[in-house]
Protein backbone atom coordinates (compact mmCIF):
# COMPACT_ATOMS: atom_id res chain seq x y z
CA UNK A 1 0.00 0.00 0.00
CA UNK A 2 1.31 3.42 -0.93
CA UNK A 3 1.81 5.79 1.92
CA UNK A 4 -0.12 9.04 1.87
CA UNK A 5 1.67 11.91 3.55
CA UNK A 6 0.10 14.72 1.58
CA UNK A 7 -3.31 16.32 1.57
CA UNK A 8 -6.35 14.95 -0.21
CA UNK A 9 -8.61 11.94 0.01
CA UNK A 10 -5.69 9.50 0.05
CA UNK A 11 -4.34 10.98 3.25
CA UNK A 12 -7.79 10.86 4.86
CA UNK A 13 -8.24 7.25 3.81
CA UNK A 14 -4.89 6.39 5.40
CA UNK A 15 -5.85 8.18 8.61
CA UNK A 16 -9.22 6.43 8.75
CA UNK A 17 -7.53 3.07 8.20
CA UNK A 18 -5.09 3.73 11.05
CA UNK A 19 -7.99 4.69 13.34
CA UNK A 20 -9.87 1.51 12.44
CA UNK A 21 -6.87 -0.75 12.94
CA UNK A 22 -5.90 0.94 16.21
CA UNK A 23 -9.44 0.56 17.56
CA UNK A 24 -9.36 -3.16 16.76
CA UNK A 25 -6.00 -3.62 18.48
CA UNK A 26 -6.98 -1.61 21.56
CA UNK A 27 -10.24 -3.54 21.92
CA UNK A 28 -8.80 -7.01 21.28
CA UNK A 29 -5.36 -6.73 22.89
CA UNK A 30 -5.61 -3.73 25.20
CA UNK A 31 -4.17 -0.26 24.90
CA UNK A 32 -1.06 -0.98 26.94
CA UNK A 33 -0.24 -4.14 25.01
CA UNK A 34 -0.64 -2.49 21.60
CA UNK A 35 2.44 -0.95 20.01
CA UNK A 36 2.52 1.60 17.23
CA UNK A 37 4.58 -0.96 15.28
CA UNK A 38 1.58 -3.35 15.48
CA UNK A 39 -0.70 -0.74 13.95
CA UNK A 40 1.60 0.34 11.13
CA UNK A 41 2.52 -3.24 10.32
CA UNK A 42 -1.09 -4.22 9.73
CA UNK A 43 -1.73 -0.96 7.85
CA UNK A 44 1.41 -1.57 5.76
CA UNK A 45 2.66 1.98 6.26
CA UNK A 46 5.76 3.37 7.96
CA UNK A 47 5.92 4.81 11.45
CA UNK A 48 6.63 8.14 9.77
CA UNK A 49 3.18 7.99 8.18
CA UNK A 50 1.64 7.26 11.56
CA UNK A 51 3.38 10.21 13.19
CA UNK A 52 2.34 12.47 10.31
CA UNK A 53 -1.29 11.82 11.30
CA UNK A 54 -0.95 11.33 15.08
CA UNK A 55 1.49 12.62 17.67
CA UNK A 56 1.37 9.46 19.78
CA UNK A 57 -0.47 6.27 20.59
CA UNK A 58 -2.44 8.18 23.19
CA UNK A 59 -3.44 10.76 20.56
CA UNK A 60 -4.92 8.14 18.24
CA UNK A 61 -6.78 6.48 21.13
CA UNK A 62 -8.29 9.80 22.20
CA UNK A 63 -9.33 10.60 18.63
CA UNK A 64 -11.04 7.22 18.33
CA UNK A 65 -13.05 7.98 21.46
CA UNK A 66 -13.81 11.62 20.64
CA UNK A 67 -14.93 10.81 17.10
CA UNK A 68 -17.11 7.99 18.39
CA UNK A 69 -18.60 10.31 21.01
CA UNK A 70 -19.62 12.88 18.41
CA UNK A 71 -21.24 10.28 16.18
CA UNK A 72 -23.08 8.57 19.04
CA UNK A 73 -24.47 11.87 20.34
CA UNK A 74 -25.67 12.70 16.84
CA UNK A 75 -27.57 9.40 16.75
CA UNK A 76 -29.14 10.05 20.16
CA UNK A 77 -30.02 13.67 19.39
CA UNK A 78 -31.96 12.57 16.33
CA UNK A 79 -34.43 11.01 18.76
CA UNK A 80 -35.30 14.23 20.60
CA UNK A 81 -39.05 14.67 20.93
CA UNK A 82 -40.51 17.50 18.83
CA UNK A 83 -44.22 16.98 19.42
CA UNK A 84 -46.66 15.20 21.68
CA UNK A 85 -47.64 11.61 21.16
CA UNK A 86 -49.21 8.56 22.72
CA UNK A 87 -47.42 5.87 24.70
CA UNK A 88 -47.36 3.78 21.52
CA UNK A 89 -45.75 6.69 19.66
CA UNK A 90 -43.13 6.96 22.39
CA UNK A 91 -42.29 3.28 22.22
CA UNK A 92 -41.96 3.42 18.44
CA UNK A 93 -39.79 6.56 18.57
CA UNK A 94 -37.60 5.03 21.25
CA UNK A 95 -37.26 1.83 19.25
CA UNK A 96 -36.11 3.84 16.25
CA UNK A 97 -33.56 5.69 18.38
CA UNK A 98 -32.28 2.49 19.97
CA UNK A 99 -32.09 0.81 16.59
CA UNK A 100 -29.79 3.62 15.47
CA UNK A 101 -27.56 3.10 18.50
CA UNK A 102 -27.51 -0.69 18.11
CA UNK A 103 -26.84 -0.47 14.38
CA UNK A 104 -23.98 1.97 15.01
CA UNK A 105 -22.61 -0.40 17.66
CA UNK A 106 -22.79 -3.35 15.27
CA UNK A 107 -20.85 -1.34 12.68
CA UNK A 108 -18.28 -0.14 15.23
CA UNK A 109 -17.91 -2.94 17.80
CA UNK A 110 -14.30 -2.16 18.67
CA UNK A 111 -15.16 1.44 19.51
CA UNK A 112 -18.02 0.34 21.75
CA UNK A 113 -15.80 -2.18 23.52
CA UNK A 114 -13.26 0.56 24.22
CA UNK A 115 -15.98 2.89 25.51
CA UNK A 116 -17.45 0.26 27.83
CA UNK A 117 -14.17 -1.20 29.09
CA UNK A 118 -11.66 1.62 28.72
CA UNK A 119 -9.67 -0.59 26.38
CA UNK A 120 -7.18 -1.43 29.10
CA UNK A 121 -5.83 2.09 28.71
CA UNK A 122 -4.18 4.56 31.03
CA UNK A 123 -6.09 7.01 33.19
CA UNK A 124 -6.59 9.54 30.39
CA UNK A 125 -8.07 6.92 28.05
CA UNK A 126 -10.38 5.55 30.73
CA UNK A 127 -11.47 9.08 31.63
CA UNK A 128 -12.27 9.89 27.99
CA UNK A 129 -14.33 6.70 27.68
CA UNK A 130 -16.12 7.51 30.96
CA UNK A 131 -16.91 11.04 29.79
CA UNK A 132 -18.40 9.65 26.58
CA UNK A 133 -20.74 7.37 28.54
CA UNK A 134 -21.74 10.32 30.75
CA UNK A 135 -22.42 12.42 27.63
CA UNK A 136 -24.67 9.66 26.30
CA UNK A 137 -26.49 9.54 29.63
CA UNK A 138 -26.95 13.33 29.54
CA UNK A 139 -28.40 13.05 26.04
CA UNK A 140 -30.90 10.45 27.26
CA UNK A 141 -31.77 12.79 30.13
CA UNK A 142 -32.53 15.59 27.67
CA UNK A 143 -34.83 13.27 25.74
CA UNK A 144 -36.74 12.45 28.91
CA UNK A 145 -36.87 16.11 29.95
CA UNK A 146 -38.40 17.00 26.60
CA UNK A 147 -40.98 14.23 27.00
CA UNK A 148 -41.92 15.65 30.42
CA UNK A 149 -42.31 19.13 28.90
CA UNK A 150 -44.68 17.64 26.32
CA UNK A 151 -46.68 15.93 29.07
CA UNK A 152 -45.70 12.47 27.92
CA UNK A 153 -43.93 11.49 31.13
CA UNK A 154 -44.79 12.46 34.74
CA UNK A 155 -43.13 15.59 36.15
CA UNK A 156 -42.26 13.65 39.30
CA UNK A 157 -39.83 11.45 37.38
CA UNK A 158 -36.29 11.38 38.74
CA UNK A 159 -34.38 12.22 35.56
CA UNK A 160 -30.95 11.51 37.03
CA UNK A 161 -31.91 8.04 38.18
CA UNK A 162 -33.90 7.18 35.06
CA UNK A 163 -31.23 8.33 32.61
CA UNK A 164 -28.60 6.38 34.55
CA UNK A 165 -30.80 3.29 34.46
CA UNK A 166 -31.40 3.69 30.73
CA UNK A 167 -27.70 4.12 30.04
CA UNK A 168 -26.98 1.00 32.08
CA UNK A 169 -29.67 -0.86 30.15
CA UNK A 170 -28.25 0.18 26.77
CA UNK A 171 -24.70 -0.60 27.83
CA UNK A 172 -25.72 -3.98 29.20
CA UNK A 173 -27.70 -4.95 26.12
CA UNK A 174 -24.91 -3.97 23.73
CA UNK A 175 -22.27 -5.72 25.83
CA UNK A 176 -24.22 -8.98 26.02
CA UNK A 177 -25.28 -8.74 22.37
CA UNK A 178 -21.85 -8.07 20.89
CA UNK A 179 -19.32 -9.26 23.45
CA UNK A 180 -21.03 -11.91 25.58
CA UNK A 181 -20.91 -14.04 27.53
CA UNK A 182 -24.53 -15.06 27.24
CA UNK A 183 -26.63 -17.83 28.71
CA UNK A 184 -26.45 -20.98 26.52
CA UNK A 185 -30.21 -20.75 25.89
CA UNK A 186 -30.16 -17.02 25.12
CA UNK A 187 -30.88 -15.89 21.56
CA UNK A 188 -29.77 -12.30 22.06
CA UNK A 189 -26.67 -12.58 19.90
CA UNK A 190 -28.80 -13.66 16.94
CA UNK A 191 -31.17 -10.71 17.07
CA UNK A 192 -31.05 -7.90 14.55
CA UNK A 193 -30.66 -4.27 15.69
CA UNK A 194 -34.34 -3.74 14.88
CA UNK A 195 -35.52 -6.73 16.92
CA UNK A 196 -33.33 -5.82 19.85
CA UNK A 197 -34.46 -2.18 19.73
CA UNK A 198 -38.16 -3.10 19.78
CA UNK A 199 -37.74 -5.33 22.82
CA UNK A 200 -35.51 -2.86 24.66
CA UNK A 201 -37.87 0.07 23.95
CA UNK A 202 -40.86 -1.78 25.36
CA UNK A 203 -38.91 -2.72 28.45
CA UNK A 204 -37.63 0.84 28.80
CA UNK A 205 -40.93 2.70 28.49
CA UNK A 206 -43.18 0.34 30.32
CA UNK A 207 -40.66 0.44 33.14
CA UNK A 208 -40.49 4.24 33.04
CA UNK A 209 -44.27 4.48 33.25
CA UNK A 210 -44.49 1.91 36.01
CA UNK A 211 -46.64 -0.39 33.90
Amino acid sequence: MNEETSGGSGAQETKDMLLEIAAEYFACHGYRQTKISDIVSKAEVSQGTFYWHFKSKEAIALEIIESGKRRLLTVIQQGYRKQEGSVSDMVQASAKLLEGIFRFSLEHPYLMQILFTGGGGDDMIRQAAYETRIAMEDAFRQNMKRAIELGMLPESMDLDARSALLMSLVEGVISRWLFGPVHPESAIQHKSPEQLAEETARFEFFGLLGM
